[in-house]
């Protein structure tokens, strides 16, 4: 093999290639048909061409070279058919029927002399040299050439879409050009001694390559990714650098230079200062055209994490979702949707990017076909891939959503089965597909955005919940703070009319207290005046008169501390801030109640502290917890005439006042103790006890800070304590 094989061994490699891409990748469609029998016309061609420049037989040349156009005049109408059906020109079906027909009547005369005269011998190898009717080749060639490309430009010039005017770009620039310059090959053919310029195919075919990767061109899903580039590279250089040794090798054969020592230093010196920069200009010169402003996959992810996390707010979510998307992509525009609190629709929260008529749409109900699309499949939704299934009704519907809003893939956001929103993307600015890692990545900001979409939804929620939590506890608190007012002045009037219903029944027995001494009184100063009447001035007066006297105010004073104590414990006040004497509260409980035990035969022994400290409360609310105390024990000791033990004592340590009652009666039982101190609990027969009594008097204690406990007696009986802050209420 010769240096001049190189070119057309590329070209054939490249269509062999492509031509197996099709096979293994490509979808079943005519256009990739067309595509893979145009790569096995073009193989058939330069396999001739390979042949051709080898062989050493004239004969043998002419004989290959006859039976590949045997099959080769095919190429024209495959080519304007592979067109019309790539630019969907569905009229003109004329133009390939006579196509086909042509390239049949040149089939019919490939085998002739009329067709390959013969072959000729040029520096670079055999060549055929065309006959009468070659030039019928070569203007179907020239024809179909300018024909294709005439349309490509015409299609680039009306496209809007920048993804597919890109494609038909690299169409042109790859298939388009190829075709010429293979039509360029008539000069050789009539004799001409210049190298076949369609031997250099392989540069428009590494273009069309760079393109089908690129940009999916075909339609196959193969998008190029930065490790095949490079592997490719790799495997460029080690077969440039072989080729280099090969050549170096025949030219230098002759030399004892290839013997010497010195040869594979040259060569390792070579390879580490001119293959080595030499990669590395390439790798930087691909990265620019495959790479030219791509993103970092993992600091964009982190960086996006790192902020989405700590957002609580929608909007703020929908803005900085934006910006990623539309700076890391660069895409024409980019929407989110999102799911309002119903349920039945999405509203459009955030747009970046160029504003279009179709991307006005604010409100997109859950029924839209897209929208069912996506619940359904869960996953991205992107035309190129629907546009493989238009067949389907449900694909067209989908289509049609999709262009109303401008978008060229939907990303849904899924989280926990729910389609919480979308986010739509136009295309890119360049024209260029997303890649696997384009989509990586936003299916990654997707859930990344889902979820904090989620978060912020119930945060929300959490923090409505709170202010209207916050409302109704005022409002209840309201409602609260007036049922307790209530609470209090229902109290105090139920502790004024149990006062005054207790003053009421004692009055009966003060009354009769009273009697005794205001009738013994009267007597004894009626018999006054009479003696005083009938007495001889001269005489002294009787001693006995003066006794009567004495005695009759002796009386009179008992009457009157009876009613001081009665107007003490009937009062009707609401302060608590005058000085109370526990000692004196006792006594005039135990004053006014002499009548109800006086005639039972009751012991009381009083046992108060002379040096107990006033305290701050009030008196008449006191004294009526020590009357319903004492009541009670006068009440529990009556029959069996027991004994009543009062005490008062200043516990020091605690500030307090302490009012004991013990008696010694059959006590409380264990299962009521808890009950005692509950309003309307009693254990009196009905009509005789309201039980009122010791929850009132708990509650009056309570209101002067103090305490009204039933402690443990160490004998029969119970015991009653009363304890009371010296400064009032705490």
């Amino acid at each position: 093999m010769t240096f001049y094989s190189i070119p057309p061994l590329l070209t054939l490699c490249c269509f062999f290639g492509l031509a197996v891409l099709t096979i293994f990748r490509g979808s079943r469609t005519k256009t990739n048909f067309l595509f893979f029998t145009i790569c096995i016309l073009g193989s058939f061609l330069y396999i001739d061409i390979l042949f051709a420049f080898n062989v050493k037989s004239e004969k043998i040349a002419l004989w290959v070279s006859r039976t590949d156009h045997f099959f080769i005049v095919y190429v024209f109408p495959v080519y304007i058919h592979f067109f019309h059906a790539y630019l969907n020109i569905s009229g003109r079906k004329w133009l390939i029927r006579s196509a086909y027909a042509y390239a049949f009547i040149l089939m019919c005369v490939t085998p002739t002399p009329y067709y390959i005269e013969s072959m000729q011998k040029h520096y670079f190898g055999y060549f055929a040299k065309g006959g009468i009717f070659y030039p019928f080749f070569g203007l179907a060639a020239l024809f179909v050439t300018l024909y294709v490309l005439v349309l490509l430009l015409n299609a680039i010039r009306k496209e809007t879409n920048s993804s597919h005017k890109n494609r038909l770009k690299y169409l042109f620039a790859g298939f388009g050009f190829m075709g010429l310059m293979n039509g360029l090959n008539v000069f050789p053919v009539y004799g001409y001694s210049v190298y076949p310029p369609g031997n250099l195919s392989f540069v428009p075919l590494i273009i069309f390559a760079v393109g089908l990767f690129k940009h999916d061109l075909l339609d196959m899903g193969i998008l190029i990714k930065k490790s095949l580039v490079y592997s490719l590279l790799t495997a460029f250089l080690t077969c440039l650098y072989a080729l280099i040794i090969i050549m170096a090798n025949k030219v230098i054969k002759n030399f004892n230079f290839s013997d010497s020592i010195y040869f594979p230093i040259c060569f390792f010196l070579l390879i580490a200062f001119v293959f080595g920069p030499l990669k590395s200009k390439i790798q930087v010169f691909i990265d620019g055209i495959f790479y030219k402003g791509k993103y970092d996959y993992q600091k964009t992810i982190k960086r996006v994490s790192q902020l989405i996390v700590s957002v609580l707010d929608y909007e703020e979510i929908g803005k900085l979702l934006m910006d990623t998307v539309v700076d890391t992509m660069k895409v024409r525009h980019c929407a989110l949707f999102l799911r309002d609190t119903s349920g039945s629709s999405f509203i459009n929260l955030s747009i970046r990017g160029e504003q279009t008529d179709r991307e006005r749409s604010i409100l997109m109900n859950k029924d839209t076909c897209v929208i069912k699309f996506m619940k359904n499949h869960r996953q991205p939704v992107m035309i190129k891939n629907l546009k493989q299934k238009i067949s389907s009704p449900e694909i067209k519907d989908v289509l049609k959503d999709m262009d109303g809003l401008g978008a060229e893939i939907v990303l849904p956001m899924i989280f926990e089965e729910n389609l919480n929103g979308f986010i739509v993307l136009g295309e890119k600015l360049s024209g260029d597909l997303f890649t696997r890692e384009d989509m990586d990545l936003l299916e990654t900001l997707a859930g990344q955005s889902s979820l904090a979409v989620e978060n912020a939804r119930s945060y929300k929620l959490l923090n409505d919940l709170n202010e209207n939590l916050e409302k109704k506890v005022e409002e209840r608190t309201t409602d609260l703070k007036y049922a307790l007012s209530e609470k209090e002045r229902t109290q105090e009037m139920l502790i004024r009319s149990e006062s005054l219903a207790a003053i009421g029944q004692l009055v009966a027995g003060v009354a009769h207290e009273l009697n005794n001494p205001l009738t013994t009184v009267t007597s004894l100063v009626q018999a006054t005046i009479e003696d005083i009447d009938q007495w001889d001035k001269q005489q002294p007066f009787d001693p006995e008169l003066i006794d009567d006297l004495k005695f009759a105010d002796k009386e009179l004073g008992r009457a009157k501390s009876i009613v001081a104590s009665l107007l003490g414990l009937s009062r009707q006040t609401q302060t608590y801030s005058e000085a109370v004497s526990i000692n004196s509260v006792v006594k005039d409980a135990l004053r006014i109640m002499h009548n109800q035990y006086k005639h039972h035969g009751l012991e009381i022994v009083e046992n108060y502290d002379r040096d107990l400290p006033d305290i701050q409360g009030n008196f008449a609310n006191l004294g009526q917890v020590a009357l319903n105390i004492i009541q009670n024990a006068i009440q529990s000791v009556v029959h069996n005439k027991g004994v009543i033990y009062l005490d008062t004592w200043f516990d020091s340590d605690k500030s307090q006042v302490v009012f004991s009652c013990k008696d010694t009666g059959p006590g409380i039982p264990e299962s009521i103790r808890k009950d005692i101190f509950k309003p309307f609990f009693t254990t009196k027969e009905v009509g005789r006890g309201t039980g009122l009594g010791l929850y009132i008097c708990h509650e009056i204690v309570r209101k002067h800070g103090g305490t009204l406990k039933l402690r443990d007696s160490d004998g029969p009986g119970a015991v009653f304590e009363v304890k009371l802050p010296i400064d009032g209420k705490s």
